[in-house]
């Protein structure tokens, strides 16, 4: 596996928590980033701050989002953990969610800045 290259999305994100049977809040922007997955005990979404509800009582705001350059095949072992190691180490936080070309990867915004240079530090090319 070469050297892989994230994308940092421009956007600021939040990830609330529904109920199973609550209405899922639709994006505004079609061209961000947007994510829902649902359980049988809740249902969670991640989409841009600007457009998060007020129905939405449980929300984290402040996420900045990291998209893996892919497509990533499934044959491909350790990439979640090759970024995800260095972040622990790093005392970065994270929050992931895998679609079927790529990943994504949320960091606090906050924490943006040592992400970036705990992956540079690690061999990744960020790119904006």
């Amino acid at each position: 596996m070469g050297k892989l290259s994230l994308i940092i999305l421009p956007e600021t994100y939040a990830i609330c928590r529904l109920s199973p049977h609550e209405n899922i809040p639709k994006p505004k922007n079609q061209d961000h980033f947007f994510s829902v997955t649902q359980t049988n005990q809740e249902i969670s979404v991640v989409l841009d701050e600007r457009d998060v509800s007020p129905d939405c009582s449980t929300v984290e705001l402040g996420w900045r989002c990291l998209k893996i350059d892919g497509p990533l095949y499934f044959s491909l072992i350790g990439i979640l953990a090759s970024i995800a190691v260095p972040l622990a180490e790093a005392k970065v936080s994270i929050f992931t969610i895998s679609t079927f070309d790529t990943d994504y990867l949320l960091v606090k915004s906050r924490d943006l800045q040592k992400a970036k240079e705990a992956l540079n530090k690690a061999g990744f090319n960020i790119n904006h």
